[in-house]
């Protein structure tokens, strides 16, 4: 379970793996998959075999042996990390950008939060750890087969208590009326977001907030013009991430005679063992920071609104 509503069953790195958890097995840094423990089951990769029964009683975060003497890491299977592993029915929004909708959101526990794109899963996961205990999230999706396929997600991550999925073009019929003036917060990933938004408007409590994910800036200026009749403080952000790695390298340093040190350096030998002019050389582990190469470039632009008071 990502999110247990029982505490007793409480995710945390002291809790151990019982039969019927779902782990996140870490091969490597770009290889993890979600597996769902069984007594008999048996993990099979490029590493060896590894048997579910000798992951049980270990604690999330343990290092574990296959019969070739590899190791794969059991981790606990959070938010984040569930977004780098599902199954990706439609393209999903990432870490840097659902942190994003979370905070300008301003969803807290206890929020009713509708969303309209249901696609993978990936910001629902998160919206549902925002509100627990008491809120709810309502997402809703035109294809039938997606959203059955994030039910079964929802059901094998445990949150469905806190997640309703239900089939419905919103684009073309708008949010159930059963809704009307009870949502905290309303979230869009439509092709054309502009005709959901009087929808919206009409789901929201005074001040609530609404926000639209778009890939294209076309669709910006359509949805901003929509929103301008009924919103407030309408801001679009496009959040660039650049991650950094950090490694550890061996670097070679000299020490320099005092004598030696206004003479220009002669060009070194290959194959010396020692530095240029006879110096002594060392080599000694420095960590090393530069960024990394797999940058994700543009995903698209969030645009939220408040809704007005009084209109």
């Amino acid at each position: 379970m990502i999110l247990p509503i029982d505490p007793a069953n409480k995710l945390s790195f002291k809790r151990c793996i019982k039969d019927g958890d779902l782990v996140i097995v870490y091969e490597r840094h770009d290889t993890m998959k979600a597996v769902k423990v069984s007594e008999d089951g048996v993990l099979q990769n490029r590493f060896g075999a590894f048997k579910h029964s000798e992951w049980i009683g270990k604690p999330f975060g343990s290092k574990v042996l296959s019969n070739k003497g590899s190791f794969v890491y059991l981790l606990a299977p959070t938010a984040e990390l569930w977004t780098l592993v599902l199954s990706h029915r439609t393209q999903i929004l990432y870490i840097a950008d659902i942190s994003f909708v979370v905070m300008y959101l301003e969803i807290v526990p206890g929020c009713l939060v509708l969303e309209s794109g249901t696609g993978s899963g990936s910001l629902t996961t998160s919206l549902a750890r925002a509100v627990v205990p008491t809120g709810h999230v309502y997402t809703f999706d035109f294809h039938e087969q997606r959203a059955a396929s994030a039910r079964e997600d929802f059901e094998k991550t445990g949150l469905s208590n806190l997640v309703t999925v239900g089939v419905r073009d919103i684009q073309g019929k708008g949010f159930p009326d059963e809704f009307c003036g009870r949502a905290d917060s309303v979230f869009l990933d439509l092709p054309q977001p502009w005709l959901a938004i009087p929808s919206a408007g009409k789901m929201l409590k005074p001040d609530g907030i609404l926000c639209s994910f778009s890939p294209c800036i076309e669709q910006v200026q359509r949805s901003s013009e929509a929103l301008k009749s009924h919103f407030t403080d309408i801001r679009t952000f496009e959040v660039l991430l650049r991650t950094y790695e950090v490694r550890q390298k061996i670097l070679e340093s000299c020490r320099v005679n005092e004598e030696d040190s206004n003479k220009p350096p002669p060009r070194k030998r290959q194959g010396s063992a020692e530095g240029s002019n006879g110096n002594e050389c060392s080599s000694s582990p420095t960590v090393v920071i530069r960024p990394s190469g797999e940058a994700r470039g543009h995903t698209g632009y969030l645009t939220f609104a408040r809704l007005k008071c009084f209109v």
